[in-house]
């Protein structure tokens, strides 16, 4: 099972234990802006993925509102990946709370 978490917590995991955050949005959106840091997760990065992250490394689910980010990371859950996180409000969320994020303007 994932645990949903508030976008403080998930940057509190990425620092504090290397957390990786993965952002399901289409590529435009992601390329605009994302979380700082973030992993593009799409169909043809997930072996990318696969081979960067460890079974039991945490890993955090972003997207739009934090609705599709519940299906990844019951999906990755499913695969066999043991510390799944989902961000409550997804992207927008993690803007409104006023964390670092990487723009492409």
């Amino acid at each position: 099972m994932f645990k949903e978490i508030t976008p403080q917590q998930a940057w509190q995991l990425m620092i504090e234990e290397n957390a990786t955050l993965v952002d399901i949005r289409d590529e435009q959106r992601f390329t605009y802006s994302h979380a700082k840091g973030a992993f593009h997760l799409t169909g043809q990065s997930y072996g990318k993925f696969q081979i960067q992250c460890d079974f039991d490394d945490p890993v955090i689910v972003s997207c739009y509102h934090g609705i599709s980010s519940r299906n990844v990371a019951a999906f990755l859950v499913e695969q066999g990946y043991d510390n799944i996180y989902s961000i409550i409000g997804g992207f927008e969320g993690w803007q409104r709370a006023g964390l670092p994020i990487e723009t492409a303007y």
